[in-house]
C-alpha cells in the first residue's frame, strides 16, 4: 500500500509526487490520460514565472528546462522570431515585433497584465534564465523523469471514478473496478475534479463570460490576419508556436467544452473577431476554455486534499494557473510527508489551506481584472491607456511584476523578523554550498551565520529533519540565522545569536523533537 495517492499526473501531481518522495514517503500517481492525450492538451506555451523558477531551481530542475528549450522548441521559437522580425510591416507594428523579440532574447520579459507588458528595464547579462516558455507536455516529461528517478510510481491509463474515505485510509476506485488504498489522497485532477466532488468540498465562484479557442490550423491566406490583443470584437493571437491561432470572444462562455473544435467553428470565430473573411483549409487539433472562476472552500477534508486546478480555476490570461498549482505542490509536499511519516501532527496540514487559499484568492481576483481589461469598448480602451501610463511608474511596475510572478508572497506578514514567511533571499555564502544545492534534497535547513553554539544546540533534537549548516554571509551581514523550510520559505530568522523562538518554530513546522 502506498503512503499517498496522487490523482492526476499533470505538472502539479508530478511535482507533488516528487516532493513527497523527497520527504521520505511512497506516493503513487494515478493518471487517466496516455501520452497521446497529453499532447492534445498541450496547445499553446506555458509560462514558468519567477517564483516557480526559483522553486524548481531548488530541486535542480531548471537545468532540464534549459536543455528542453535548447532543443526543438527553442529552434521553433527562434525561427518564429526571425520570421516575425523579417516580415514587411507598418512602422509601428515592426517596432512592436522587434521589441518583443529583443525582450525575450534579453531575458527582460516578466509576463503581462491583461496584455500590458511587464518588462525589466535592463537586459540580464548573467545568462541565468528566470522565466521559461514551453509546451506543457515538455514540462510534464521533465517532471516525470525526475519523479521516476526518485522512485515514484506513475500509472497512466488509471481513471479514478470514486474516492471513499475509510477510517485511517482513503480508497480510490478506478474505472476498471480496481481499488487503490493509502492513508492520504491528493486530488490534482483538474477543474472538474472527481476527488473534490466526492469529498463534498464546495467550489463557489463566478460563471464564464468569455469563450477562448486555440487550434492548430492552416489558413488559405496566412497573412490575412494579424494579432490583436484588444480589438473591437475580441482577441486574436497568432501564437509563437508555428501553426497555432487563438481567439477570445466575450459571448458568455462556451456551450460545449468537450466536442471537437471544427474548422468551421474556428473559422467563424476568427472572422467575427478580425472582421476578415478567412478560410481554414485544415485543422489538426483545438481546445476551448473560458473564464469560469472558482475556488475550493477548503483544500483539505480529512485525509483528502486538493492541489492545482482541482482547488482553483480561472481565466488563463496572464499565465498564472500552472504556477499556482506548482506552488501548491511545493507547499504541500514536505508537510504531508512529515505527517504521513508520523513525525508531525495532522494539524500541520491545516497550514496548507491557511497559506495557499489566500494566494489563490488573489490570483482569482487579478485574473478577473485582466478579463475586464480585454473586453471591447472605448471605456476599456481608455482604462488600458491609463494603466499603461501607471506601469511606467517604477513602483507600480514592480508591484504588478511581483504579483504576476508570485514573488510578493508573504506567509507571515506579522512576524517579528521581516524575512519570516518570505522566500529565502539570494545569499552569498562562504564556507557552504549555495542554497540551491543545500535544499535540493528536500530537507529543512538551519543556516547558522554567526557560529552560535546556542543555535546549534536548539536544533540538535530535530537533526533527523533539519540540517544545520554553518557559513558566513557577506550579502546580509545583519543576519545571524535562518530556519528555511524545504519549499524555500523562511520559518524563523534572527538578527543576533539569541535562539529565542527557534525551538517553537522547529516544533511548529517540523513536529516534536526526537526522543
Amino acid at each position: 500500500m502506498a503512503d499517498v495517492i496522487v490523482v492526476g499526473g499533470g505538472p502539479t501531481g508530478l511535482l507533488l509526487a516528487g516532493e513527497l518522495r523527497l520527504a521520505g514517503v511512497d506516493p503513487v500517481v494515478l493518471e487517466a490520460a496516455d501520452g497521446a492525450m497529453r499532447r492534445t492538451r498541450s496547445l499553446g506555451l506555458r509560462g514558468i514565472n519567477g517564483r516557480t523558477t526559483q522553486s524548481l531551481r531548488l530541486r535542480g530542475l531548471t537545468e532540464a528546462l534549459v536543455r528542453g528549450l535548447t532543443e526543438a522548441l527553442a529552434r521553433a521559437q527562434d525561427a518564429m522570431f526571425d520570421r516575425l522580425a523579417a516580415e514587411q510591416r507598418g512602422p509601428g507594428e515592426a517596432d512592436q515585433v522587434h521589441g518583443l523579440v529583443q525582450l525575450l532574447r534579453e531575458n527582460r520579459a516578466r509576463g503581462h497584465f491583461g496584455g500590458l507588458p511587464l518588462v525589466d528595464d535592463r537586459a540580464d547579462p548573467s545568462g541565468t534564465v528566470d522565466h521559461f516558455l514551453l509546451k506543457q507536455h515538455v514540462l510534464e516529461q521533465i517532471l516525470a523523469d525526475w519523479a521516476t528517478e526518485l522512485g515514484v510510481r506513475i500509472r497512466p491509463g488509471c481513471e479514478v471514478v470514486d474516492v471513499v474515505p475509510d477510517g485511517s485510509t482513503v480508497r480510490a476506485v478506478l474505472a476498471d473496478g480496481e481499488t487503490v488504498r493509502a492513508p492520504y489522497l491528493v486530488g490534482c485532477d483538474g477543474g472538474r475534479s472527481i476527488v473534490r466532488k466526492r469529498a463534498g468540498i464546495d467550489f463557489p465562484g463566478t460563471p464564464a463570460t468569455m469563450t477562448g479557442r486555440t487550434a492548430v490550423a492552416e489558413l488559405a491566406d496566412p497573412d490575412a490576419v494579424k494579432s490583436s490583443l484588444h480589438g473591437p470584437r475580441g482577441l486574436l493571437n497568432l501564437s509563437l508556436v508555428p501553426g497555432e491561432i487563438a481567439t477570445i470572444e466575450f459571448d458568455g462562455g462556451p456551450e460545449e467544452r468537450d466536442a471537437p473544435v471544427t474548422a468551421e467553428e474556428m473559422q467563424d470565430s476568427i472572422r467575427r473577431v478580425s472582421g476578415v473573411d478567412v478560410t481554414i483549409t485544415r485543422i489538426q487539433a483545438g481546445i476551448r476554455y473560458s473564464d469560469n472562476t472558482r475556488q475550493a472552500a477548503t483544500y483539505r477534508q480529512g485525509r483528502v486534499l486538493l492541489a492545482g486546478d482541482a482547488a482553483h480555476v480561472h481565466s488563463p490570461i496572464g499565465g498564472q494557473g500552472l504556477n499556482l498549482g506548482l506552488q501548491d505542490a511545493m507547499n504541500l509536499g514536505w508537510k504531508l510527508g512529515l505527517v504521513a511519516r508520523g513525525l508531525a501532527p495532522e494539524s500541520l496540514l491545516d497550514s496548507y489551506t491557511a497559506e495557499r487559499h489566500p494566494v489563490g484568492e488573489r490570483v482569482l481576483r487579478n485574473t478577473r481584472a485582466q478579463v475586464a481589461l480585454l473586453r471591447p469598448g472605448p471605456q476599456v480602451a481608455a482604462l488600458r491607456e491609463v494603466l499603461a501610463e501607471t506601469l511606467t511608474i517604477p513602483a507600480a511596475k514592480n508591484h504588478f511584476t511581483a504579483m504576476m510572478n508570485g514573488t510578493d508572497i508573504d506567509y507571515a506578514p506579522n512576524a517579528d523578523h521581516p524575512l519570516t514567511g518570505r522566500f529565502v533571499p539570494s545569499l552569498e555564502l562562504t564556507g557552504a554550498d549555495p542554497l540551491s544545492a543545500l535544499l535540493r534534497g528536500g530537507q529543512g535547513i538551519l543556516l547558522d551565520l554567526v557560529d552560535s553554539q546556542e543555535i546549534r544546540d536548539a536544533a540538535e533534537p530535530h537533526a533527523d529533519r533539519v540540517s544545520v549548516v554553518s557559513a558566513r554571509c557577506s550579502s546580509h551581514g545583519d543576519l545571524a540565522a535562518l530556519l528555511i523550510r524545504p519549499d524555500g520559505y523562511v520559518a524563523w530568522a534572527a538578527a543576533d545569536d539569541d535562539a529565542a523562538g527557534l525551538t517553537g518554530a522547529l516544533t511548529g513546522w517540523f513536529g516534536a523533537a526526537k526522543r
